[in-house]
């Protein structure tokens, strides 16, 4: 019997995933009556595109009885930088992305409340806590320009370096490419000199020796072929140095412009299930580049509890900071905190 993609995603636990694109073709060009563009960063066969991105487009097209096709547009195909592609959302030049919330620092402050040092350690529950926050406190604010589809975070972060990283000290002088402007802040703080840029832009960084090391979880490492570029790797075990934040957006008028059934299909394929879905399905993938690191004979540092509460007392005034600063700015970062905290814990259980 053939699974369908969409039993796929149920049998994981979420609802499913859906959108509709804006362009409204004529029926001789086009068997679908809308056109979905999904615009995204990296190259197609990469687990996200693979296995996130393209099970949600199949199935959209799937329960539209064929009405919505949705294109596919890997690797910035239609134009533009990675931090482009929120405003591409906003603007109507693509119908749906897939993005990193810090390429564009400070802009959705609300969502760095999971970035911050050691919040998390399994991107599933995770994931659900920050749809359940955005929910609460983002949808009128920092996502107020586009209709959210799912947001989700990756699996734990960890440090791949050409030189062994096994305490801060080790970062002093470092360069390093780090993805967010938290994680930023925690890597100067520790005494690094942090780099920033999109992730396809880190095989040629490392290879040149404009950074010295990077912060990315196993999952990205096999696509980008890191393993084979550094050769030490600095694990956290039961613990999370860190996560990113993803945004899947929709343009608001591609939505509205979509008949009452049509929205259905969208609204039934978004949401918490499939944010945590996400998240899971990215944190899956950890598992085969760590292995071809391993194989390779690279040198895997396996910190011991002492080690990563080193760690955690070094990163502290990153936390500190931040709370801080969205405190003064009337964002409650305390608040923020302690909630994202206790739906961590309580999805997690």
């Amino acid at each position: 019997m053939t699974i369908s993609r969409r039993q796929l995603i149920q049998g994981t636990g979420a609802a499913g995933v859906a959108v509709i694109g804006a362009s409204i073709l004529p029926k001789a060009a086009s068997a679908s009556e809308f056109t979905l563009r999904l615009h995204q960063f990296l190259p197609a066969q990469a687990n996200v595109p693979a296995h996130v991105l393209d099970v949600w487009a199949d199935t959209i097209e799937e329960e539209s009885g064929g009405r919505i096709t949705v294109e596919r547009y890997p690797s910035m195909q239609l134009g533009g930088t990675p931090p482009d592609l929120i405003d591409q959302a906003i603007d109507g030049i693509a119908d749906v992305v897939w993005t990193v919330a810090g390429y564009t620092p400070g802009r959705f402050p609300r969502t760095e409340v999971f970035e911050l040092p050691f919040m998390m350690t399994t991107a599933g529950p995770t994931s659900r806590a920050y749809w359940t926050m955005a929910e609460r406190h983002m949808m009128d604010a920092d996502f107020a320009a586009f209709k959210p589809i799912a947001v989700w975070v990756h699996g734990p972060g960890l440090i791949h370096s050409a030189d062994p990283i096994r305490t801060p000290d080790d970062l002093s002088g470092v360069k390093l490419r780090a993805p967010t402007r938290v994680t930023n802040q925690m890597f100067s703080n520790l005494g690094a000199t942090t780099v920033g840029m999109p992730v396809p832009a880190i095989p040629e960084a490392l290879s040149r020796g404009v950074v010295d090391a990077t912060v990315i979880p196993w999952e990205v490492v096999g696509i980008l072929r890191v393993q084979e570029l550094v050769e030490n790797h600095t694990e956290f075990p039961g613990a999370s140095l860190y996560t990113t934040s993803f945004i899947f957006g929709m343009h608001q008028e591609s939505y509205d412009a979509l008949p009452a059934d049509l929205q259905a299909v969208i609204d039934a394929n978004s949401g918490a299930d499939l944010s945590e879905w996400a998240g899971a399905t990215m944190q899956e993938y950890d598992a085969g580049p760590r292995q071809q690191a391993v194989d390779r004979g690279n040198n895997i540092i396996e910190l011991t509890p002492e080690e990563v509460d080193m760690w955690r007392e070094a990163a502290q005034p990153t936390i500190d900071a931040w709370v801080a600063e969205m405190d003064e700015a009337g964002m409650d970062g305390t608040g923020l905190l302690a909630e994202a905290r206790a739906l961590i814990a309580d999805y997690s259980a």
